[in-house]
């Protein structure tokens, strides 16, 4: 059975360009931002960037970020890495045969933006924009629940105070990044 026991993963040197079609308000964040919450919800990377797995094994090795190139498979010997060549898993990916650990560096990233992904960049941050300034609703920084009544008109407005957390769900983006997840194996 395999383990992953570290995944290191360094910065782009860019993220893809924001979308069109945003508002000034929304253009206005930082793009770095909304692709980091993003790509934390999601396992496919549109700028490439090198990331490293330590893995335990023995077992099936499939790169957990797409799309990946492995450049490198080593294996703790002798108080040291060894580099080696694995072979191939029929599942696809690399077959460790013993424990290991193994490290795997690769090469992640690239491609052009699905337009679903950029539908959902232009969700988060026009759902961030609504919800951010003068507080979630439009309800001052700090308070969580208004509400007025002038005869027989009453309103109530009550805010969610981690709307912040929940903005992948709240603005309908995590359902178009659904295709992306890949909760898979190792």
């Amino acid at each position: 059975m395999t383990e992953l026991l570290e995944q290191i993963e360094s910065s782009p040197t860019a993220y893809p360009p924001a979308p069109d079609g945003l508002s000034t308000a929304a253009a206005a964040l930082a793009n770095a931002m909304l692709w980091q919450r993003i790509e934390l919800w999601v396992a496919y990377r549109w700028t490439e960037r090198i990331v490293v797995w330590i893995m335990k094994g023995p077992g099936h090795f499939e790169p957990l970020l797409l799309p990946a190139s492995i450049g490198k498979a080593e294996v703790w010997q002798n108080d040291a890495w060894q580099e080696l060549t694995l072979p191939a898993s029929p599942l696809g990916g690399l077959r460790m045969i013993g424990d290991g650990p193994y490290r795997f560096t690769a090469t992640v990233g690239g491609g052009t933006v699905p337009e679903s992904v950029n539908e959902a960049y232009r969700r988060l941050a026009e759902y961030w924009v609504a919800h951010d300034g003068a507080g979630e609703y439009g309800l001052p920084a700090g308070v969580r629940s208004f509400s007025h009544s002038v005869g027989d008109v009453s309103v109530s407005l009550r805010g969610e105070g981690n709307w912040q957390g929940r903005a992948m769900e709240g603005s309908g983006a995590a359902d178009l990044l659904r295709p992306y997840r890949r909760l898979g194996r190792c």
